[in-house]
């Protein structure tokens, strides 16, 4: 909702099972809200069958449904934008994309990490260098309470799991700034957190994930910091804590002005990440994220 206000658009109305939704005060307090999408869909039906239709449909509910949100955004003659992950197969892009054809509509992904200054200047860095191999380690560790396990978040079949709910912008980020993949282990995969070895085209890279406070001292960081984010490339710490205040504004600022992320752009890292759900965990032995050791040591 900041990013429609703050790029000087208009919310024209809500969908939300939940009714206690009075931070849209804050915002647009004049938009029509709906708690069932049956009457929802009515009403957007009703104003483009008027002339006054709507031009986007922002996407933030459960994983699951983005595929069926976005369709109906497509049918109602609108653009779609779409948080992480687009959508959890990769072949429900090809579905997706067919009908982007028909409707002659675009369907855009949230990918914000690609609009951090310092992500964007590590790309740079690293274009800069030429071909070579980058030896890479990323830890995110975002704590959450009990309800976690107990949401749609920590169903599988509905978030995707953890590298899918809380990984797949880091690893949209590795692919656009790395290239793309050539060979992916997994060495945890658990309810709580994940880990395994990624190879791109221009680095090789270990990664860990984490919904569990208790990781947090693993890493040397204090139980007060709730959220621990670190990219070391080649040994250096990229620093990338700040500046994610904005990132959103810029996303719709950049699709509203014709730029944007589309499905190609997305498909990658929902490969990865469905690829990551369905593999077996390999034994830690060769390259693997340091902290493995410390949280499975059998």
């Amino acid at each position: 909702m900041r990013a429609i206000r703050d790029t000087g658009n208009r919310l024209v109305a809500a969908l939300d099972p939940n009714d206690s939704v009075g931070v849209i005060d804050t915002y647009f307090p004049d938009s029509d809200f709906f708690t069932e999408f049956e009457r929802f869909d009515r009403h957007i039906d009703k104003l483009r069958r008027s002339g006054n239709k709507v031009e986007y449909v922002s996407i933030c509910s459960p994983n699951y449904l983005h595929d069926a949100h976005i369709r109906f955004a497509l049918r109602n003659d609108a653009d779609a934008i779409c948080e992480k992950p687009l959508v959890l197969n990769p072949w429900n892009i090809d579905g997706l994309e067919e009908i982007e054809r028909e409707s002659g509509r675009r369907v855009y992904n949230v990918l914000q990490l690609r609009f951090h200054p310092t992500i964007v200047a590590l790309k740079e860095s690293i274009a800069k260098e030429g071909k070579r191999l980058h030896d890479v380690d990323v830890t995110y560790i975002a704590p959450r309470g009990r309800w976690y396990q107990r949401s749609w978040k920590g169903q599988v079949e509905k978030s995707g799991g953890i590298a899918t709910n809380i990984g797949v912008h880091f690893f949209d980020m590795l692919v656009w700034v790395f290239g793309g993949m050539r060979r992916s282990i997994v060495h945890l995969n658990r309810q709580d957190c994940a880990a395994g070895l990624l190879d791109l085209e221009d680095a090789r890279v270990r990664w860990f994930l984490s919904v569990d406070a208790s990781h947090l001292p693993l890493v040397g960081t204090e139980r007060e910091k709730r959220t621990y984010r670190s990219i070391i490339v080649d040994g250096k710490s990229v620093e990338f804590s700040d500046g994610f205040t904005d990132l959103h504004t810029e996303t719709y600022r950049q699709i509203l002005s014709g730029g944007g992320h589309g499905m190609g752009e997305a498909r990658t890292a929902v490969e990865i990440v469905h690829d990551l759900r369905v593999s077996t965990t390999a034994p830690l032995l060769g390259e693997y994220h340091p902290i493995c050791r410390q949280v499975a040591p059998d």
